[in-house]
């Protein structure tokens, strides 16, 4: 079966930082034909880097903490609005994702990256906005990690501290590590930790 889509109509209902489009598009079946006419609104993020940074010598990872808008919205949960996470940041027009991932390594938490290795990419909300997750694992001396960071043009206030990498898993299994790209980061370390000790 040949897969193939149709965009019917597309309207910017707002372009800010962020640009939300609505689309009247039209897909075809697995079993034959095409859709009906959907309506759907994606939220137009850009592409992302994420970078895992660890001290595979001394088993420690770099954990960030920064005032998140997205948990803000959620009733009752005020206090939750800064979430424990790794490195990440946009890629702007003609930059590589690796090259992003050494800025943002250093900008948000003052480190220097030895070595850099692509882990995986994936869509991090695929239903409802275009954002690619490139995940990287970042070598780095974790004695030189700590501090506030961030920078000042962009309103950045992030706290960066090390955890172990059991220490990291118990944060996502007891709730207080609630974003998916350190949890799917995470989650990586524990399964390949082994093969980065050399």
């Amino acid at each position: 079966m040949k897969k193939e889509f149709k965009v019917l109509a597309k309207e910017t209902k707002y372009a800010g930082f962020f640009s939300l489009n609505c689309y009247q598009v039209q897909h075809t079946l697995f079993a034959g034909g095409w859709s009906e006419v959907l309506t759907r609104e994606l939220f137009q993020r850009g592409n992302c880097v994420a970078v895992l940074l660890y001290d595979p010598d001394v088993d420690k990872l770099v954990i960030i903490e920064q005032f998140r808008m997205g948990p803000m919205g959620q009733a009752n949960r005020r206090e939750r609005a800064w979430l424990l996470e790794i490195v990440a940041g946009a890629i702007e027009e003609g930059e590589t994702a690796e090259a992003v991932a050494f800025r943002e390594s250093k900008e948000e938490a003052g480190c220097v990256v030895q070595e850099m290795h692509l882990i995986n990419e994936f869509y991090t909300s695929p239903g409802g906005t275009s954002e690619r997750i490139s995940l990287f694992y970042g070598r780095i001396n974790a004695e030189e990690v700590g501090g506030i960071h961030g920078l000042d043009a962009e309103h950045e206030d992030i706290l960066v501290s090390t955890v172990s990498s059991a220490e990291a898993y118990a944060m996502i299994n007891d709730g207080r590590i609630e974003s998916a790209i350190p949890i799917i980061a995470i989650q990586w370390l524990v399964l390949n930790k082994d093969k980065l000790c050399h």
